[in-house]
């Protein structure tokens, strides 16, 4: 499941969503929660009604190539007799559906594409299905923004230095033959390396005290410290190059990164990148 999520609030429900090729899904499990505690059950008899199977059959059919026809009839025909019940797992299982996605663990939970997640909206409760359309325009609105004054242009500058990063992890950290996971593991550890140098924080400690955020430490980067971690990104592949222990880099990289924040702060050029 996709990690990079937002969130909204309906009416003191917090609601996550992400986007994926430019296409919204919106959790229904955090929806259900407007309505009660067991969302499990909330979701299946949602899904147990038949103009719900109609509808998101339907909105298969114009959508996923490799929708299994065969078998959303067979549940359209079932749908309101006694004892069948119609869960997000077995439906995604039975039809290949892709409008609903559903998982398990700390980050999982049932999501829908936004057309379905609107339905079950207006299943809830036609007041909280206006408040979730007024507050997802409001973000799509902020994104939009966010877009035009060049956000993304300024978060490209780390991307593309992270990349020698990166490079220099692999050429002289990581041992030949690990495990992908291994591989990630090390990345993520060199990663936390800048963070502590710049955040005074890792990616885990920032995410435990800001529990309702969306994203990591460096979304929440003002345009000089993304500068500043631009920076340090290239210094600390020369010092991973040169074998310069971690220890070591730590500790050099802070220093750096408290010499060229002082020297930025009130930088004229960093007052026009910020006006981009």
């Amino acid at each position: 499941m996709n990690r990079n999520k937002k969130a909204i609030n309906i009416k003191g429900t917090i609601v996550t969503l992400f986007s994926e090729r430019d296409e919204d899904f919106i959790c229904l499990t955090d929806m259900a929660k407007f309505k009660g505690s067991d969302t499990g059950l909330i979701i299946s008899h949602w899904l147990t009604t038949k103009y719900t199977i109609q509808f998101i059959g339907i909105w298969e059919q114009m959508h996923n190539k490799n929708f299994n026809v065969t078998e959303f009839r067979n549940i359209k025909n079932e749908v309101g007799t006694n004892g069948f019940i119609v869960s997000s797992s077995m439906w995604i299982n039975k039809t290949k559906a892709i409008g609903i996605r559903s998982s398990v663990g700390r980050y999982g939970g049932t999501y829908a594409h936004k057309d379905i997640a609107f339905e079950f909206a207006t299943w809830l409760s036609p007041e909280f299905k206006l408040y979730l359309i007024k507050e997802f325009q409001r973000l799509k609105i902020e994104e939009n923004e966010r877009l035009a004054v060049g956000w993304d242009t300024k978060r490209m500058l780390t991307k593309i230095n992270y990349r020698i990063h990166t490079d220099a992890i692999k050429a002289h950290i990581i041992p030949e033959r690990i495990s992908k996971t291994q591989k990630n593991f090390i990345y993520a550890n060199e990663a936390d390396v800048l963070n502590m140098a710049l955040f005074g924080m890792t990616a885990k400690d920032w995410r435990d005290k800001n529990p309702k955020l969306q994203g990591n430490v460096r979304d929440y980067a003002d345009v000089t410290q993304l500068v500043c971690l631009a920076n340090l990104e290239n210094l600390n592949a020369e010092f991973i190059r040169v074998e310069l222990p971690q220890k070591e880099r730590l500790i050099k990289l802070n220093e750096s990164a408290i010499s060229q924040m002082k020297s930025l702060m009130g930088n004229a050029s960093i007052k026009k990148l910020e006006k981009l």
